[in-house]
């Protein structure tokens, strides 16, 4: 027993010495991409600013309960106050001051990460289709696209080596256009802490460098129909060397709208009436 007690604190103890324990419930690190700093910290600071808020709170209301409790010998009722204008002045302006403040940070941060100043080197206009993801990349005046099929529609766990796979050289300043095929979905690398919505008829965008070789997962956030849970995509961070090679094995050319769903049934109604 003794021999198991010490295996076991010691692998709790090894563990500790990951990288990704060490980030604890945050994913990813500060340099994965060149916006996840400024996103770490502004999420960090909101949480600490929430915990010194509600250890405030919570020792107010402790303090209270002690100070103010119905002591031995106590009858009836503590004198009752209908209103405190000061007090009620503080607790008015206090929220409001503090909403102002995490507004103003969340804003700033916003704006730096949705800045498209850096000319990007890559474009990649990304498609969604239920229930799998089609990449268009634009790099050095060259089209290429990657179609995406979904592996498996039968609930169950498929083979990642299976799924869509996104490539991106790393420090190259990236600019994902986001569309939808059909329904509204949503992009998100969860390494990259970013995601956007996919809506149809609508681009949004991304502006990012990734920073960091290596292999991330990506995923659909938003539920679009039955098997939302298999809409899933690999992303693969490497050399720019590296990143030309595949795109030479990819075929030339734009998968653009005339492949959405909503473009099709109009044709197919337009054909009809002209018949």
């Amino acid at each position: 027993m003794k021999g198991i007690a010490l295996a076991s604190a010691a692998a709790l103890v090894l563990t500790g010495c990951s990288e990704q324990v060490q980030r604890g419930w945050l994913p990813g690190s500060r340099e994965t991409t060149s916006n996840t700093a400024e996103i770490t910290d502004l999420w960090v600071n909101s949480w600490i600013a929430a915990l010194a808020v509600g250890l405030l709170t919570w020792g107010l209301m402790l303090w209270c309960m002690v100070a103010y409790r119905r002591r031995k010998g106590d009858s009836g009722y503590p004198r009752q106050l209908a209103y405190n204008i000061p007090l009620e002045i503080m607790y008015t302006i206090v929220p409001l001051v503090m909403v102002g403040v995490l507004f103003f940070y969340t804003d700033q941060v916003q704006r730096s990460v949705d800045s498209d100043e850096e000319e990007p080197s890559l474009v990649v206009d990304v498609r969604g289709k239920q229930w799998s993801w089609d990449f268009n990349y634009e790099y050095d005046g060259e089209q290429r696209y990657s179609v995406g099929v979904q592996g498996q529609l039968d609930g169950e766990s498929g083979a990642q080596e299976d799924l869509p796979t996104l490539y991106l050289p790393v420090d190259e300043p990236v600019e994902f256009q986001l569309n939808s095929r059909d329904v509204v979905h949503s992009f998100w690398i969860p390494a990259f802490l970013q995601k956007r919505d996919m809506v149809p008829g609508r681009t949004n965008e991304i502006h990012l460098t990734p920073q960091e070789v290596g292999s991330f997962d990506g995923k659909c956030a938003e539920l679009c129909g039955e098997y939302h849970s298999e809409m899933l995509f690999n992303v693969e961070v490497v050399e720019e060397d590296e990143f030309r090679e595949y795109l030479e094995t990819l075929p030339e050319g734009h998968l653009g709208d005339e492949y959405d769903r909503n473009t099709n049934r109009h044709d197919d109604v337009t054909a009809t009436e002209g018949d």
